[in-house]
């Protein structure tokens, strides 16, 4: 039978090496709660580990988009699992959540065993980052649907928070800050268009800009806010958060907030990246169509009461992390988010 699924094109023994290779990396992010290793049809994680009066659990799931194409492309695949679970871990903190587990879904054309674990290792990296175990996932080999050379890859995440805990947007009012905190770069989102940009330039990966390749630039991994921010949300000096994803400002700043209030959003509160103002040259686009599909080097913003700020801020520095007070919370104005030069 095996001998008969090799010939359509799947193997099956590619399979097993590849399992045995992603367990070993799954069981050194293993954390308080996780059960059992890979194997089981269904992965088994134990919530009560955690003493939770009132737990309500908070999911996430997302892709990396389009930035697979460039990793395909340079044929390097270390970093892109860290995008993947940053893109999930990211939307599940910014609810007020601890993150918990994370699963996986890697289905390709042809199975590399040495390419899966290639990507799952940067999963792994990313669940350790993100203070979560890899407890489960599937890597499917579908000859027919993809190529021997694509694949795709997509996650889901899954955390806790204590129901009393969890933000309420109402509690947001006209007065409180807005605290960036600096991107690593585009992370995830917008690639559809960096490609197209660079396509209709002339322009390859290997082009240099501030003395690194655009490739380089453009592959450098989603950073991960868990430990940025969560003891904070233990402190409750956090009011709301917004992850900068796909939507950029525009639309992912609002989700934050009650209907009520306006964010006001100072330009040139932080520093832009390069990277940022050449795409912006390249495409001549207007700062509002930036702030539409970009994070412009801001990839999670802080909602604080003024009562809280230098607490916050004191936090930060000795964290050695940078931030921004970026913009302030209004009172109700035509659109819940507007771009200011001065506040």
């Amino acid at each position: 039978m095996s001998e008969a699924y090799r010939k359509s094109g799947v193997d099956i023994h590619a399979g097993y090496q590849t399992v045995k290779r992603i367990s070993k990396m799954a069981n050194k992010t293993n954390i308080k709660g996780v059960m059992e290793g890979l194997g089981n049809f269904g992965a088994l994680f134990d919530l009560s580990a955690y003493m939770i009066d009132q737990p309500v659990l908070v999911s996430g799931t997302d892709g990396v988009g389009t930035k697979l194409l460039v990793a395909q492309a340079l044929h390097r695949y270390e970093t892109i699992g860290i995008d993947c679970v940053a893109m999930c871990v990211n939307d599940v903190v910014a609810q007020g959540a601890r993150p918990l587990f994370f699963l996986d879904y890697l289905a390709v054309g042809k199975l590399d065993p040495t390419q899966a674990a290639s990507v799952v290792s940067g999963v792994a990296e990313g669940c350790h980052q993100g203070q979560m175990a890899l407890i489960g996932g599937e890597t499917a080999e579908m000859p027919g649907l993809y190529s021997e050379e694509e694949f795709d890859l997509a996650g889901f995440c899954v955390g806790v928070a204590e129901k009393e805990k969890l933000f309420k947007k109402e509690a947001i009012v006209p007065g409180d800050y807005l605290i960036g905190l600096p991107s690593s770069g585009i992370h995830s989102n917008g690639y559809s268009l960096v490609r197209h940009l660079l396509a209709e330039h002339g322009l390859s990966y290997d082009t240099v800009f501030e003395e690194q390749t655009l490739g380089d630039i453009l592959l450098t991994p989603t950073r991960i806010y868990v430990d940025d921010v969560l003891e904070a949300l233990e402190h409750n000096w956090i009011k709301g958060l917004a992850h900068i994803t796909g939507g950029g400002f525009y639309e992912n700043i609002p989700r934050m907030l009650p209907e009520t209030v306006t964010a006001s959003i100072k330009k040139g509160s932080w520093p832009v990246l390069p990277i940022f103002r050449y795409l912006q040259t390249l495409g001549e686009l207007s700062d509002e169509e930036m702030f539409e599909i970009f994070n412009m080097g801001i990839g999670m913003v802080a909602c604080v009461a003024r009562e809280h700020v230098e607490r916050l801020a004191a936090y930060f520095n000795d964290k050695q992390l940078p931030f921004y007070k970026i913009g302030m919370i209004e009172a109700k104005q035509e659109s819940a988010l507007v771009l200011k030069e001065e506040l």
